[in-house]
């Protein structure tokens, strides 16, 4: 059972976040992406399969709320965050459709065909505690995040400048949220710097981005999960800068690492 005091600390974390994102981060999907650019979009393929793909992984959104939300009975700040994390991810989904409807590169069919394949399947927490899911959550929204800005960076070059804006937006957001994981966990450690560890040890060994494997056409959609992650840049991208955030090295890593029974 968490703290009082820890829940207070998380409830002012929320408050600090919600206020910067309030005065500085809110963007509207109808007015602040230059959809009087369209006439510039290219007809590439790969681009509007990256945006459809990503599209249909946030249309897990109800599966990773009720997942969060399940866990965080009592604890009204981070359940408070989560559903403001729900309006934003919400927010990411309605701006890739309607990058994939108004530039032409999808039908309405097809969107509603996609979404209805997308929607009978169901995501599954990967782990079952509190503490886990905020360490998972953490490394997930900064993958996610390496994951748009190269997307960006690809819509830059092709000379998409509405799909490049589109990411630029969605990823400040989850740059946002995972600022706020990472402030989370860093109250764990410092409640229960030990148990705190051994999740993070356990949570990078076991980790998956989700959904991937639940969407249609998974074996067309794969250069699009593995875009700007070869080589090990999960490890530097991610990994690192993330220990790096919390105050941590490879050494505390590999020291709770020992104490985890290994995975089956």
């Amino acid at each position: 059972m968490t703290s009082i005091a820890l829940r207070e600390a998380f409830h002012r974390e929320f408050m600090t976040f919600f206020e910067r994102a309030e005065r500085t981060r809110r963007w509207n999907v109808f007015d602040d992406i230059p959809w009087d650019r369209l006439d510039e979009v290219p007809a590439r393929d790969e681009l509007a399969l990256a945006a459809e793909t990503f599209c249909g992984i946030e249309m897990f959104l109800p599966d990773y709320l009720q997942a969060h939300l399940s866990l965080l009975a009592g604890d009204y700040g981070q359940a408070w965050f989560s559903a403001n994390w729900g309006y934003e991810e919400a927010k990411h989904a309605l701006a890739l459709r309607e990058y994939l409807l108004r530039s032409g590169r999808r039908t309405e069919t097809q969107m509603r065909e996609f979404g209805d394949a997308v929607t009978a399947r169901h995501w599954e927490p990967p782990y079952r505690t509190p503490r886990q899911m905020v360490v998972y959550s953490a490394l997930q929204e900064l993958t996610t995040f390496v994951s748009y800005r190269e997307q960006r960076e690809l819509a830059r070059r092709a000379h998409d400048p509405v799909l490049a804006e589109v990411y630029r937006l969605i990823g400040r957001d989850e740059m946002a949220h995972c600022r706020f994981y990472q402030r989370i966990l860093g109250l764990h450690l410092d409640e229960d710097r030990t148990g705190t560890l051994k999740d993070l040890a356990h949570v990078v060994r076991t980790f998956r981005m989700p959904a991937h494997e639940l969407l249609p056409d998974r074996e067309d959609r794969e250069s699009v999960r593995t875009t700007g992650f070869g080589n090990g840049a999960f490890i530097t991208e991610v990994l690192l800068p993330s220990l790096g955030a919390l105050g941590l090295t490879r050494h505390d890593l590999y020291s709770a690492a020992a104490t985890v029974p290994a995975a089956r």
